[in-house]
């Protein structure tokens, strides 16, 4: 499918993965590009360049508000739904998450069939995995390792995004994102990836904390690439699939922290701690070859660029 001409829909638009989309939607040529963002998480900063650039319309708004979801809808072509609450916050407030994770994106679905919407390209996780048995891990694992409300809800959404292929004929791709970073992550939120506190404390000269062993690892993706990967799974010819989005390369947190104090300039060593709560996924790792085969995807941008690029982002933010 090309995306040229077509009108969008991003849900959770002006949060960090969405409003990556959305600046390569604008190179697609997208004739409307609309951002749908309850600005909790989403920053109007991070669409300041798309809507300078695009077609671009930022609606601030819940899509739990089935009434402006109903419009919004209407009038979209493809819908990339990107919006979601954070995992901890998921576990500290199941309510709110059930209505948002689960319930609201039922709604959207069903409005996506009553619009006769194109294509449905839909942000799971690699939490569904919980613990994977098997590294690298393919998207034929099964999901009954997953120990997180987050991830139940990802697999509810998977499986409702199946249910309506079935149905209805709902054309769709779920992407199984990894561990993404970059620019636009969460700064400011209650809920800031260790990455923030680590760079925080290194640039005041404290020592990067780890809590444990530091062996535990992630499979680490840029967030470019995680967007590029949105638009390669639009445009594929592909439907009723889901993709791991990921490097295929394991990193440990010691790996981790070593390697952003290098690009920091810091000679410091982290500093370990006792573990606080047994963390029940200790090990990360991605098999990458379905969505090279199939949407011709791989990562790009290596870890250490990656932080640097990161690094440069943050300090800015610090000066603005």
């Amino acid at each position: 499918m090309k995306l040229d001409g077509k009108k969008i829909l991003v849900t959770g638009g002006a949060g960090f993965v969405g409003s990556h989309i959305i600046d390569l939607l604008i190179d697609e040529g997208c004739a409307e590009i609309v951002a749908i963002d309850n600005m909790v998480r989403g920053r109007p900063e991070n669409l300041a360049d798309a809507l300078a650039r695009g077609p671009v319309r930022l609606v601030e708004g819940d899509i739990r508000d089935r009434r402006l979801m109903d419009g919004l809808v209407e009038n979209a072509d493809v819908v990339f739904h990107q919006a979601a609450l954070r995992i901890t916050q998921c576990a500290e407030e199941p309510r709110p998450a059930l209505e948002v994770m689960v319930d609201a994106t039922f709604d959207l679905l069903e409005l996506c069939v009553k619009h006769q919407v194109e294509k449905v390209v839909a942000a799971s996780s690699a939490s569904i995995y919980g613990m994977a048995d098997l590294f690298p891990t393919t998207e034929s694992h099964h999901p009954y390792n997953n120990r997180t409300l987050y991830g139940a809800a990802k697999v509810f959404n998977e499986g409702l995004l199946r249910s309506f292929h079935e149905m209805y004929g709902l054309n769709y791709v779920a992407l199984r994102y990894f561990n993404v970073y970059g620019l636009r992550m969460d700064i400011h939120g209650v809920y800031t990836e260790v990455l923030i506190r680590w760079m925080e404390r290194i640039a005041a000269s404290e020592p990067p904390l780890i809590f444990g062993s530091g062996d535990q690892t992630m499979d680490f993706v840029y967030i470019q690439d995680v967007a590029h990967a949105n638009i390669l799974a639009a445009k594929a010819d592909v439907t009723d699939e889901v993709f791991n989005v990921a490097s295929g390369t394991e990193t440990s947190l010691n790996q981790l922290a070593d390697t952003l104090l290098q690009v920091m300039g810091s000679s410091l060593c982290p500093e370990h701690r006792p573990e606080r709560k047994v963390n029940p996924v200790q090990r990360r790792l991605a098999d990458t070859e379905k969505a090279r085969r199939m949407l011709g995807f791989q990562a790009t941008v290596p870890l250490e660029e990656g932080l640097k690029r990161l690094v440069t982002w943050w300090q800015a933010q610090g000066d603005d």
